[in-house]
């Protein structure tokens, strides 16, 4: 498997093939900005740290972070009420 490079740009494509996800999927996550991507010449391009960023246990730590956050205002919330 080659090494994702955070300095270079990938296509879809590529993108796609080190995750190892779906065409739906990738579409999906562009539309919803959990990738951030360049449209050039009506194509995606994505830079390699974007890739990376979503494979980060960095980013998971965050998410996880943000479900704690959302919890416990919702438990809160329902012990107020």
């Amino acid at each position: 498997m080659a090494e994702i490079k955070p300095n270079e740009i990938y296509t879809t494509e590529e993108a796609r093939s080190f995750l190892k996800v779906s065409e739906s999927t990738i579409k999906r996550l562009l539309k919803k900005g959990i990738i951030k991507a360049y449209k050039v010449g009506g194509q995606y391009r994505i830079w390699g740290s974007e890739i990376l960023l979503l494979v980060s246990p960095k980013l998971e730590k965050r998410v996880y972070e943000a479900y704690r956050k959302l919890r416990d205002k919702a438990e809160k919330t329902i012990r107020d009420w």
